[in-house]
């Protein structure tokens, strides 16, 4: 999902990155994705089914560097108190005209996650009005996106029939970022689930 381009003013000297906020199967699983994007790619002609890496989006959002520790302090206090989560692939899915995704069978405990970090994270990852967090309500893996009509059309046709299972345990998110105009992302840090009596409430860590 690309973010809105920055319309307003940015401060001077301080950089911003897009951040995505991300669960990521194990490496088998991972292997076995990526193989799916890359057969993909190569008979459709698609360079955002090759670039994209395998993993379910939580949320993403543009944000100034200096707000990055913070950040990352909330998210690790909102994984604590989080448990880990049975995550189940099954078969094919889209958004028309434009993606082919691999289904998330299993929402719930991942909307609950994402809803959790829209209500306590939101207002560390909004970078001003015009710029704010995307949160992904719809769970799904990407196979592709971004496609040409044609693209979608060929490829839904023969995906719509084809069949995949996998799951995995997701015990932790990972926060990824990449300076805005690039393609390649950097690992900020793996926040674990650790299923903690996590008491602290939003307005103590600024105290």
């Amino acid at each position: 999902m690309q973010l809105q381009s920055i319309t307003t003013a940015t401060i001077p000297g301080y950089r911003i990155y897009e951040y995505l906020l991300v669960l990521s199967p194990y490496e088998e699983l991972w292997q076995r994705i990526l193989k799916e994007k890359n057969a993909f790619a190569e008979k459709y002609k698609s360079d955002h089914a090759k670039w994209g890496k395998p993993h379910i989006t939580l949320a993403n959002f543009l944000q100034y560097e200096l707000m990055e520790e913070r950040l990352v302090n909330r998210l690790n206090m909102i994984a604590m108190g989080f448990h880990p989560i049975k995550v189940e692939l099954k078969d094919y899915g889209s958004f028309p005209s434009h993606t082919i995704y691999i289904n998330v069978v299993s929402k719930l405990p991942i909307q609950s996650l994402v809803k959790t970090i829209r209500t306590e994270a939101q207002r560390l990852m909004k970078l001003n009005d015009d710029n704010k967090p995307h949160f992904i309500l719809e769970p799904h893996l990407t196979i592709a996106r971004k496609l040409q009509p044609w693209q979608y059309e060929k490829g839904w046709l023969e995906y719509s029939h084809k069949h995949f299972t996998g799951r995995f345990i997701a015990d932790g998110m990972l926060l990824l970022k990449r300076p805005l105009g690039e393609q390649r992302y950097q690992i900020v840090r793996r926040l674990e689930f650790q299923n903690l009596a996590v008491t602290t409430k939003q307005g103590e860590l600024f105290m």
